[in-house]
C-alpha cells in the first residue's frame, strides 16, 4: 500500500519515543505529528485531520483511555483508526482500550517495525472500508446501515456512531448473513492482520458491536456465538436506497 500523504498523530509523554517514531515513520513515507500530553493531542487533532492515531495509555494530564473515548464520541473523528500503546504485561489496559473503540494495541517495549506493520494493516482496512459498496443501504432487523456514509440508524430514529472497526465488522457480518465466521477471518477483515495466540481483540470487537446493536440478551439474538467455530449474524439482510 502506498503511504505518501497519510498523516499520523502520536501522543506519548516519552520524548525519546516521540523522536524515534517521528524519524522512523517519516522515513516510511508518513506525515507525522507528535505531542506529549492530552491537551496537545486534542488541539492537534482539532486543527488538522489525521489518517491514524497512536495513543499512549499513560500521559501526564489525562490517560489515553479518555482520549480514545473523546475521539469515538465525535462523528468527525469516529472512524479514524486508533492504536493504543500499553504496558506489555497489563491485559486490563488492552481490554479497556478495545472496549472504548481502539482498533489495535501494542505493548511496550515494542519494535518500530511491528508498529509500522500494524499501521499499514489498519490503513489498508480503512481504504477498503471507504470503497463504494454498490447498494448504499443495508437493512436488517430494526437497523439500517448506509455503507457510503457509515451511518447506522435504528427504526426508532436513534443514530449510532460507528468507529472504523465497528463498521468493518458489521459490514462483514452483513455481507455474510447466516454464515459462521471464524476469528481469523474476522481479524483479517477488521484489523488487516492475523491474530496472535490468546489475542482477544475479535471477541472484544464483537462484544462492542453487540452493545451498539442493543444485542444484549443472554444468549445474544443477533450475533450468535458458535462455540469452537466463531460468530454468526442470525438476521436477514436486504438492500435499498432509502436512508
Amino acid at each position: 500500500m502506498s503511504t505518501p500523504g497519510k498523516s499520523i498523530l502520536l501522543v506519548d509523554d516519552d520524548q525519546e519515543i516521540r523522536e524515534l517514531l517521528d524519524i522512523y515513520l517519516t522515513r516510511a513515507g508518513f506525515q507525522v505529528r507528535t505531542v506529549g500530553d492530552g491537551a496537545g493531542f486534542r488541539e492537534a487533532l482539532d486543527g488538522d485531520a489525521s489518517d491514524l492515531l497512536i495513543l499512549d495509555v499513560m500521559l501526564p494530564d489525562e490517560d489515553g483511555f479518555s482520549l480514545c473515548r473523546w475521539v469515538r464520541q465525535h462523528p468527525r473523528f469516529a472512524q479514524i483508526p486508533i492504536i493504543m500503546l500499553t504496558a506489555s504485561s497489563d491485559e486490563a489496559d488492552r481490554i479497556i482500550g478495545l472496549e472504548l473503540g481502539a482498533d489495535d494495541y501494542l505493548g511496550k517495549p515494542f519494535s518500530p517495525r511491528e508498529l509500522l506493520a500494524r499501521i499499514k494493516a489498519l490503513l489498508r482496512r480503512a481504504q477498503f472500508a471507504n470503497t463504494s459498496w454498490g447498494n448504499e443501504v443495508l437493512a436488517f432487523e430494526e437497523w439500517r446501515l448506509n455503507t457510503v456514509t457509515h451511518r447506522l440508524f435504528h427504526t426508532d430514529g436513534e443514530e449510532v456512531i460507528l468507529s472504523g472497526a465497528d463498521f468493518a465488522l458489521l459490514k462483514l457480518f452483513l455481507d455474510n448473513p447466516q454464515q459462521i465466521l471464524d476469528r481469523d477471518t474476522i481479524g483479517n477483515a477488521t484489523r488487516g492482520r492475523d491474530l496472535m495466540p490468546l489475542d482477544r481483540i475479535v471477541d472484544m470487537a464483537v462484544s462492542r458491536l453487540r452493545q451498539r446493536l442493543r444485542d444484549t440478551d443472554k444468549p445474544p439474538r443477533l450475533i450468535r456465538t458458535v462455540r469452537g467455530s466463531g460468530y454468526q449474524l442470525a438476521a436477514q439482510v436486504s438492500s435499498g436506497n432509502d436512508l
